[in-house]
């Protein structure tokens, strides 16, 4: 049994350091105009929002920066962009192609707002549309839930944004982003076992409540919209840990299962509360993924390290299911 999904989670290491070798020039010319600039946009759709999700949250418990993140079309329909405004637009797409993101590019461009496109397609409309593109060097990539392409998609933002950050540990930050790489090369190693195990013991399951603050939010709604419901065909919903007091308190009866995902972030104090009334008054299945058990990185990072036992975790579920989780059902078969 070998997917595809499986070469391109081993690709993940060298797709970032061919990246950065590279890409970073470029990058950093981004993060000078970045640091000039009274506002930042992130656009993108499916697995390329939730990266911008992941450093907008970041950020945001981190930095004074104002930045915002708008799905395509949403960016496309918004009224208070203004013509020559002082802002920077990012706009992350694996195909480069994706129709509502291409179109809120065009619409930035129309405005004279700097875009930026970073796309894994060398040839793509959005890479040449962009005034500053950025090429994520991964090769085609096949598995529809995204491995190489979002683990250099998140690594360029986090880069960027945080070099133009006024983050008091961003120096720290930023070299343990370059070992990132040598940390996946293990972490895909030592978390397979444990996560196939994990996986054949939840592949009844048929529905995943995922819940995350601050960066583990856009990680948790990458698990839930393109890992488990595209890639091991899985109903999911993702969730603040804040929300889970809001609605889901409601829901999540006896042995329905919760994914959990920590960092040590001061919002996961709220996590922590959510998964203790979870645990102990509900009596639901909890998994709990925490940064603390594979690596020693600052946990504004967390997304980019807990995503690879996530990964394990989906194949192996897909797998026991006799699914293949890098296939599409409807995905690019289905007008819409």
């Amino acid at each position: 049994m070998n997917y595809k999904m499986y070469d391109e989670m081993m690709e993940q290491p060298d797709s970032l350091r061919k990246t950065f070798e590279s890409e970073l020039s470029t990058m950093n010319e981004v993060s000078e105009i970045i640091k000039n600039v009274d506002k930042v946009y992130l656009i993108g759709c499916g697995s390329s929002i939730s990266t911008c999700y992941s450093v907008r949250d970041a950020l945001r418990i981190s930095t004074t920066m104002n930045i915002e993140v708008f799905s395509g079309y949403e960016f496309y329909y918004n009224k208070l962009l203004k013509e020559g405004e002082n802002s920077i637009a990012i706009f992350t797409s694996q195909s480069g192609e994706t129709a509502d993101t291409l179109s809120s590019l065009r619409r930035a461009n129309e405005f004279g707002i700097h875009t930026v496109s970073i796309s894994n397609e060398p040839d793509s409309s959005m890479i040449k549309e962009a005034k500053t593109p950025i090429i994520t060097r991964c090769e085609t990539e096949t598995a529809i839930l995204g491995t190489k392409t979002y683990i250099t998609q998140i690594a360029c933002l986090y880069q960027i944004l945080f070099d133009a950050s006024d983050y008091e540990n961003k120096d720290q930050l930023l070299v343990q982003l370059k070992e990132i790489p040598d940390i996946i090369e293990e972490l895909l190693k030592t978390t397979e076992e444990d996560n196939k195990k994990l996986a054949e013991e939840f592949k009844d399951e048929d529905i995943f409540y995922c819940l995350g603050s601050g960066p583990n939010f856009g990680l948790s709604f990458k698990l839930a919209m393109t890992m488990l419901m595209e890639g091991a065909i899985k109903h999911a919903c993702p969730l603040y840990s804040a929300e889970f007091r809001h609605g889901l308190i409601e829901r999540a009866e006896k042995d329905v299962p919760l994914i959990f995902l920590k960092s040590g972030l001061i919002s996961d104090e709220i996590t922590d509360r959510a998964l203790e009334t979870a645990k102990n008054e509900l009596e639901v299945k909890e998994i709990v993924f925490e940064l603390k058990d594979y690596a020693d990185v600052d946990n504004l990072l967390s997304p980019l390290i807990l995503v690879i036992p996530l990964e394990w975790f989906v194949y192996y579920l897909a797998h026991f299911n006799g699914e293949d989780p890098g296939a599409t059902r409807h995905i690019g078969k289905v007008r819409y």
